[in-house]
């Protein structure tokens, strides 16, 4: 076998100049590439925001104990960092409750899942970590008597009050999101065929939301009150300007208060909890649930109506084993 040179030619040195993969060496850097990727995919905005301050609420907790994010990287990150430094930190000296380390993880769990996966980290420290089990609770609702109260507050007599009484009416009639309703326009209500279009959907998906007469003629009042602004926004201010999801939300709550409504949270949510609510009550199936509240999944429509049907009440009162036992007088 012939001897080799020594010297390298033009192919060997091109192996040679050829850059090693370097890892993003800084957090800032890396959200930077996450945040670039979720714009992408065209994600809300709220959910890039929601990312983000997960992401700085992390690096913020590490530096609180000691942690130089400027000398930690993020493919140094790992799981007993999660672990110890989230996890335990959170829930222990804290005092943060599960639904709120879950947040913190499911964000970092999509954050990490992308550097990863794109090659920016050589491991990735979500890997085996798993959501804190958390105890199911009753989803909370207004009652009759409270809905009662809370629709005697707003003040008819004002475009605010008008404005605001249809919001509720709105809310209760479709179970609507606070953001899917912040996002109406005129143009979104089908007069001749009692339907409100939902273009502004959690799931990106139009839907189309049925409204009864009552809701009509309200939503007929109320813009012949509101009449020409240059806003298109469907639920405008006093100066003509849109209503936002915060203006709406914090609307609400004064409502709430106004009507010292007490044992729950007087929220957007909790409307939209009790149109699933009284819907299911008054017979409405999984699949018109599903439908109308735009969720993707099955599981939160099948939450409610376990908890609302009557199907269940009515049947345990032929098969209560109470009736078995003779009863003492």
């Amino acid at each position: 076998m012939a001897r080799r040179k020594n010297a390298l030619d033009k192919s060997e040195l091109t192996i040679m100049k050829k850059e090693t993969k370097s890892y993003v060496e800084t957090f800032e850097e890396a959200i930077n590439l996450f945040v670039k990727d979720c714009e992408l995919r065209n994600l809300r905005p709220f959910t890039i925001q929601y990312y983000f301050n997960e992401y700085k609420a992390f690096l913020n907790h590490l530096s609180d104990q000691g942690i130089d994010i400027s000398v930690l990287k993020p493919f140094n990150v790992t799981e007993e960092h999660i672990k110890d430094n989230v996890i335990l930190y959170m829930k222990n000296y804290k005092g943060n409750r599960v639904v709120s380390i879950n947040t913190r993880l499911r964000a970092l769990r999509s954050i990490f899942n992308f550097l990863c996966n794109h090659k920016h980290i050589p491991h990735n420290p979500m890997e085996n970590i798993k959501l804190l089990k958390d105890r199911k609770r009753v989803i909370p609702t207004f009652s009759k008597e409270q809905l009662n109260k809370l629709f005697r507050q707003p003040d008819l007599t004002t475009f605010t009050g008008v404005r605001d009484y249809t919001i509720m009416l709105l809310m209760l009639e479709t179970g609507i999101r606070v953001n899917e309703l912040a996002g109406l326009s005129l143009i979104d209500i089908r007069w001749e065929d009692n339907l409100i279009v939902i273009r502004n959907a959690k799931s990106y998906r139009e839907r189309l939301v049925p409204i009864q007469n009552d809701m009509k003629q309200q939503l007929k009042k109320y813009i012949a009150i509101r009449g020409y602004v240059e806003s298109e926004g469907l639920f405008v201010t006093v100066d003509g300007t849109k209503l936002s999801k915060r203006g709406i939300q914090q609307r609400i709550i004064k409502y709430g208060e106004m009507a010292k409504i007490q044992g729950v949270r007087c929220s957007c949510h909790t409307f939209r909890h009790t149109f699933a609510k009284l819907s299911v009550q008054q017979g409405a199936n999984i699949f018109e649930l599903q439908t109308i509240l735009g969720h993707s999944s099955m599981e939160i429509v099948k939450t409610y109506v376990n908890l609302f049907g009557t199907d269940v009440r009515d049947s345990h009162r032929k098969f209560s084993p109470l009736k078995m036992i003779d009863k003492r007088s």
